[in-house]
């Protein structure tokens, strides 16, 4: 049974800022193979359109513990493709809320709020290194597909139809 909470939370201010900021680190880490320096991090958390994951066309879903501790995050927009279409961002899960199947209650979430968005699938995007994320979308139902945009270091995009 899970001991986590997943609910709709503003996608501003410290918090999320501090949220941002692992996900950035831990990215930097794991796909380019080193972290970035301070002023490159300030750079892309300048530059990161993770405001868009808020209303009217976004949501940012937050997991958090028993006692309200983060454990992980998910953001979805619409991304006003025809079909209607709604793209996963910012998934993350914080070391202390891996291996409990935390990972697919943020994706089954995200796809409950792009529902409640309007939206009839679902994309998203990542890399050969994030082998986990990987497996998930495989094991939820996610087919690779061609790129839909141009998105940094991703080598991988998937999609799924929402029922």
């Amino acid at each position: 049974m899970p001991t986590w909470t997943i609910k709709p939370e503003p996608v501003t201010g410290p918090a999320v800022d501090d949220v941002m900021r692992q996900y950035f680190t831990e990215m930097g880490q794991r796909v380019l193979g080193h972290s970035g320096t301070e002023a490159q991090l300030e750079a892309v958390l300048a530059e990161d359109p993770h405001q868009e994951l808020g209303p009217p066309d976004g949501e940012f879903l937050v997991a958090r513990g028993e006692q309200g501790e983060f454990l992980g995050c998910a953001g979805c927009r619409l991304i006003g493709r025809t079909p209607r279409t709604a793209e996963l961002k910012r998934m993350y899960v914080h070391p202390a809320g891996r291996g409990a199947g935390l990972g697919r209650g943020l994706l089954l979430a995200v796809e409950e709020a792009a529902r409640r968005l309007g939206a009839v699938r679902v994309v998203c995007e990542t890399n050969s290194q994030l082998t986990e994320a990987r497996a998930l979308y495989t094991r939820c139902g996610y087919k690779e597909i061609p790129p839909y945009e141009g998105h940094g270091k991703a080598d991988h995009w998937y999609a799924k139809a929402l029922a």
